[in-house]
């Protein structure tokens, strides 16, 4: 994703027209479909069990190095913030941060074949758009998208934010003839505030279909969001009205986080 934005860039560039980012942070307007965590490098992560066995790689991916370090030494978009700043956006960071978790709600066993209802649901991010996706096990790297463990998404997910609104228009825009039953989606509507300490919530409802052969199943379920647009310290607005985070694309400011893996009994 960072090198689709690389070149994105570049042709705006060579085109010499403004660039809009099309991906993260803001979601990922422009395609609908399956992805994993492995696709958010420009986001970090809060704990180094998401990136276990990595070794020292994980080190880097951690958002204390990635992302606090960067904000507090004045690099990058952040020199311009003074000393004061700097150290305020940060405790509102690790406030949206400690505030931002998510919970995934299945069945401990299921028929062979039979269709039920997974629940997905999230607190904080600093929005307008978040993402969830349900995966095989709980790894940056490592994980794959829930149907590789088995599982079969077989209806379009539903999501609802705080106030019991759908949040559909992301996918609306991938063709209904091409099959709406993703197990990856954006959830627009989704705000909070950290210097008012106002969270943002929502819910996501799968509907699987489980295996056809007995066994043991994991099932888990990411989250990604963003940090710096819950204060006005994270973000810079362009020419043309949009939020830009003030760290840039590459700057760290996004977070991946993860469900304890569930083992399923398919029966």
């Amino acid at each position: 994703m960072t090198l689709r934005i690389a070149a994105t860039a570049l042709a705006a560039a060579v085109a010499g027209i403004p660039f809009t980012a099309a991906a993260y942070p803001g979601g990922t307007p422009d395609y609908q479909t399956d992805v994993a965590p492995f696709c958010a490098a420009c986001h970090a992560s809060r704990s180094a069990d998401a990136l276990a066995g990595a070794g020292e790689r994980a080190d880097k991916e951690l958002a204390e190095r990635k992302h606090i370090a960067v904000i507090l030494s004045g690099q990058q978009g952040y020199a311009n913030l003074g000393e004061a700043d700097r150290q305020t956006l940060v405790e509102q960071i690790r406030k949206l941060d400690a505030a931002s978790s998510v919970k995934l709600k299945a069945p401990s066993s299921v028929k062979r074949g039979e269709t039920f209802l997974v629940q997905v649901s999230l607190t904080g991010g600093a929005g307008p758009v978040v993402g969830v996706a349900l995966v095989d096990r709980a790894h940056r790297w490592y994980a794959r998208p829930a149907p590789s463990a088995g599982w079969s998404v077989i209806a379009p997910p539903e999501m609802r934010v705080a106030n019991g609104q759908p949040a559909d228009q992301w996918l609306q825009k991938r063709p209904e003839a091409a099959g709406r039953n993703l197990s990856f989606v954006n959830v627009p509507g989704v705000q909070s505030d950290a210097a008012l300490g106002k969270w943002g919530a929502a819910e996501v409802v799968f509907t699987l279909r489980a295996p056809d052969r007995p066994g043991s199943y994991p099932l888990a379920a990411a989250y990604f969001y963003g940090t710096e647009k819950s204060t006005v310290l994270g973000y810079t607005t362009n020419a043309l009205g949009v939020k830009e985070v003030r760290g840039g694309f590459d700057g760290g400011s996004g977070r991946v986080i993860f469900t304890p893996v569930q083992q399923i009994q398919v029966e």
